[in-house]
């Protein structure tokens, strides 16, 4: 296709709004005279910055529409996902520059479609988070449907960690932190996100995150049997897959908090940890999520205070999950001070155990721990790898069972199969007073050291406990350093002993 003349082009130009007379003025003026290359001239245009080469290119094309949306003038297309297009625009009077968010043509025509997306922007208008990109304005008109977003000046978070292949932990905290806060800003308002991935995250150029997109993968939900299959939104059938897999209703903030989890541990692992595929009824399968490699098996180095918080939000039974926003933040925080060293951070119903070298046990405190074994009754399985990891660092054998008339059977039957039990009353709840006492009663294990820990709405059964020197009781929360401490005295004295802990 031949290029019409640079005056032809000029007067396109000027007829659409896109240069007015002055700048024509001062491009003619730098020639000299009209008859140049069109090429020099564009170029021209895009070197002064009155035009860009999005509307140059379209221009050339043609193209008479698409240049403006209202008193916003496009400048670049940002991105294009399933629904709308995102452009970077600036206000004609104010030249405040934004992001317009434009609903595609193809869903323009249904009500249903463009009513949820301006529905849906309204609400995000009601958001107000540094962690949330803000909406500013919703616009409906005829054909026409968009948003007026912040324009942030930086890359989405799966363009971020591209580059970067994967992200270190303390980062990968800070970013998580950042994403979760807007979460349960979100959450406080009683909405969910239901879009939650990687390129829903936007990184500015201060890497600050900040979260996009809020309900508007609603869109296009008609969940009802195979339906499933024919959503355009690959993620909303993962939210679909997730929730069918579970038995969990729609906007169950859990969904989200799941794929909080899966951004997580792309962060860390420099990968999804759910298979990718474009076929929708594998998206829809259970197995996918059965089939997630554990994050310290992707990668052992990451500590396990950080692996703590990813496989409680990535737990497939919602009520392993973290149940709030605010209970995931707490363990980032958590994880955030064990790595920067601020000593051995205190568990009780929080998986917030690491691997740090300051978290063991000195050789004044334990003398040869590798010698004895203790067994752990918890039914949690991510406080198991609390208390396995914890124990296994400082030396001890450690046994796990999350049944605890198991453990009395096992230590019944042998006696040496461990040097003491911890029972753990959070998770399991009032069969383990009466499991611990049946302990310390039967002739066969009352000789052996046992801790019962109890959080602070079970300190009522304290009273019944049956305690001696050796079988005691204390009270959650518990630096797992105490534990360990507590537990190397009891494996070392003899029975009969008067000893207070």
């Amino acid at each position: 296709m031949s290029l019409p003349s640079a005056e032809k082009v000029a007067q396109r130009a000027f007829d659409l709004g896109l240069l007015d007379e002055r700048q024509l003025q001062q491009v003619w003026s730098s020639f000299g005279s009209r008859n140049v290359q069109v090429d020099d001239f564009l170029q021209t245009l895009v070197r002064r910055e009155f035009m860009t080469n999005y509307q140059v290119e379209r221009l050339v094309k043609g193209e008479r529409t698409g240049f403006f949306f209202g008193k916003y003038k496009v400048l670049y297309l940002v991105g294009s996902g399933t629904f709308a297009r995102v452009y970077r625009a600036v206000h004609q009077e104010t030249e405040q520059v934004v992001a317009v968010k434009v609903l595609r043509n193809r869903f323009s025509d249904s009500p249903v479609h463009f009513n949820q997306f301006v529905r849906e922007g309204r609400v995000g208008c009601s958001l107000r988070h540094p962690n949330i990109v803000p909406i500013y304005d919703v616009i409906s008109s005829g054909r026409t449907h968009f948003l007026v977003m912040e324009f942030v000046e930086g890359r989405n978070l799966r363009e971020f960690v591209k580059i970067r292949r994967k992200l270190d932990s303390p980062e990968a905290i800070r970013l998580m932190t950042g994403i979760v806060e807007g979460m349960q800003y979100a959450f406080e308002h009683g909405l969910t996100h239901r879009d939650l991935k990687m390129n829903n995250v936007l990184v500015s150029s201060r890497r600050e995150v900040k979260l996009v997109d809020f309900g508007l993968a609603a869109m296009d939900e008609t969940l009802n049997g195979d339906s499933l299959a024919e959503l355009p939104n690959a993620r909303t059938i993962d939210y679909a897959a997730l929730e069918r897999a579970t038995g969990v209703r729609k906007d169950d903030t859990r969904s989200d908090i799941y794929f909080l989890g899966c951004i997580f541990y792309n962060m860390l692992v420099g990968q999804p940890p759910l298979s990718e595929t474009k076929d929708r009824l594998q998206r829809l399968s259970k197995s996918r999520f059965l089939g997630v490699r554990p994050i310290r098996q992707a990668d052992p180095t990451i500590p396990d205070s950080v692996a703590l918080v990813v496989n409680k939000a990535m737990s497939l039974d919602p009520n392993r999950r973290y149940q709030s926003p605010r209970a995931m933040l707490t363990d980032l925080e958590l994880a955030a001070a064990r790595l920067a060293g601020e000593g051995d951070a205190a568990f009780g119903g929080l998986p917030s155990e690491g691997a740090q070298a300051g978290n063991r046990l000195s050789a004044a405190a334990v003398e040869k721990p590798k010698q004895y074994a203790v067994m752990i009754v918890e039914s949690d399985p991510d406080l198991q790898e609390v208390f396995r990891n914890g124990f296994k660092r400082a030396g001890y054998r450690v046994l796990l069972t999350s049944d605890p008339y198991r453990a009395l059977d096992r230590l019944r039957q042998d006696t040496d199969v461990a040097d003491c039990v911890v029972f753990n009353g959070q998770k399991i709840g009032e069969s383990v007073l009466d499991a611990f006492n049946t302990f310390g009663e039967d002739a066969r294990t009352a000789l052996i050291p046992a801790v019962l820990l109890l959080d602070a709405s079970q300190r009522a059964w304290e009273k019944d406990a049956v305690t001696a020197a050796h079988r005691i009781v204390l009270r959650m929360p518990i630096t797992m350093k105490k534990l360990r401490t507590v537990l190397a005295k009891m494996v070392r004295m003899e029975v009969g002993e008067t000893k207070k802990f």
